[in-house]
């Protein structure tokens, strides 16, 4: 077990290159089932929940080679048609080997996911949409047990753009026989990574990047490369750390438009930014502006933002309202930031934020992945030392981080502690 011990009130300086999206590569990962052979991945970020998928496709037969942000995923021999509860619980986009599996073999046996323990998050608009390709699907000791000779094209319309299930029909759906439409589609900038893969592997998708997708079924793919996108939440999430210690920074390989609502949200909290090709670049005000939130479907503001966002109107000069309607229940971080002097109340699904003038540092714990990066940027602004436990979270979604923001001044380590 590892804890991150934060020395607050050191002002960010300096430029950061931004790493590739885990929520990208793994779909990317789990595409590259749908047609036997070898492909390369570049780009890739080294993350708990990228090392989980890896497992879980060496679980399946596929060969994969990992080094330098460079997979090497050689799925020619591929036999075993089933992931395992012990891989599935780690991660909640295990599920995404289902469609591919399913539609390249006709089977698949996944068990029902895991992963981050705040919220109803249910696979059904998984399971329905593989029904109405004329899958046959049973729940049984809690796994997901499909079959299907051949899927069939047809119409989905998803009552909430999930980005998980778009994936998985999107996947199952470029080998099926005739047209899927899907209404209502996810449009996240992983999506149009995902479709622009697919293509690549000879799959017919129009509409990218809109919430109407048309896959037209193809008889076969073949294996192609790919190049993960930047993630856009440890960027949003490192200019919230420059924002919030009163500091600037530049970061590099990222894709500006991805951030739009962010950029704009930061704005008007006084912070001076600059946007070029793949650059940002943040300098903060002399004091940070209180700015209402409420997070929403891409290209809205995001929900993995929202505890970074609170963070950072903990220190705000009055008072702010912050509403998630993608998860109405995503505040567990609330409880922790108390602890260091934030004050914060929560109605519902929204949470009023009183700004204080400062933070005091103290042991706070870590419940999640978006909750982890919260408190680290609360530790940063906080008089005194903090220490955040159970940051094996934050390891699932952002790569060494304490090395990132060691490099633009942060004063914060990861030490091993006992097992708590």
């Amino acid at each position: 077990m590892f804890k991150f011990v934060i020395n607050g009130g050191k002002t960010l300086h300096g430029k950061l290159a931004v790493g590739g999206s885990k929520n990208a590569t793994l779909p990317l990962m789990a595409a590259t089932l749908l047609a036997r052979g070898k492909y390369v991945i570049e780009g890739i970020p080294i993350l708990r929940d990228v090392m989980t998928m890896k497992q879980l496709m060496e679980t399946i037969g596929v060969s994969i080679e990992f080094k330098n942000h460079r997979m090497v995923v050689d799925s020619s021999d591929y036999d075993n048609l089933e992931a395992p509860y012990e891989l599935v619980k780690k991660m909640r986009a295990s599920i995404y080997v289902l469609g591919p599996l399913l539609a390249k073999n006709g089977y698949a046996k996944v068990s029902l996911p895991g992963g981050c323990a705040w919220g109803p998050r249910p696979v059904n608009f998984h399971i329905e949409s593989l029904k109405k390709m004329g899958a046959a699907i049973d729940l049984e000791q809690g796994y997901i047990v499909a079959k299907a000779d051949r899927l069939k094209g047809t119409l989905i319309a998803f009552d909430y753009p999930s980005v998980g299930a778009t994936g998985n029909v999107l996947m199952a759906a470029a080998l099926a026989e005739g047209t899927t439409v899907i209404q209502n589609a996810a449009m996240e900038p992983e999506i149009i990574n995902l479709v622009e893969f697919l293509n690549a592997m000879g799959a017919r998708i129009s509409g990218t990047g809109t919430n109407r997708l048309e896959i037209n079924g193809v008889d076969a793919l073949h294996p192609a490369n790919a190049a993960v996108i930047p993630d856009r939440i440890e960027a949003g999430t490192f200019l919230v750390a420059a924002a919030i210690t009163g500091g600037d920074i530049v970061l590099e390989r990222v894709e500006p438009n991805h951030l739009t609502a962010v950029l704009s949200k930061l704005k008007d909290t006084g912070a001076e930014i600059a946007v070029e090709d793949s650059t940002i670049s943040l300098s903060a005000g002399q004091k940070i502006l209180s700015v209402n939130v409420s997070t929403a479907v891409y290209p809205g503001f995001p929900t993995d933002m929202q505890a970074q966002w609170m963070a950072l109107m903990c220190v705000a000069d009055n008072t702010s309202i912050i509403a998630d309607t993608v998860y109405t229940d995503r505040f567990a971080h609330v409880p922790e930031l108390i602890r260091l002097g934030a004050r914060i109340r929560v109605e519902g699904n929204a949470a009023a934020v009183k700004g204080v003038k400062r933070l005091t540092g103290a042991t706070v714990m870590s419940t999640d992945l978006r909750a982890s990066a919260s408190l680290i940027l609360a530790g940063l602004v906080a008089e005194g030392t903090t220490e955040v436990l159970r940051i094996y979270h934050i390891d699932r979604g952002y790569e060494a981080i304490e090395k990132k923001l060691q490099a633009v001044g942060a004063d914060i380590r990861r030490i091993r502690t006992e097992d708590f």
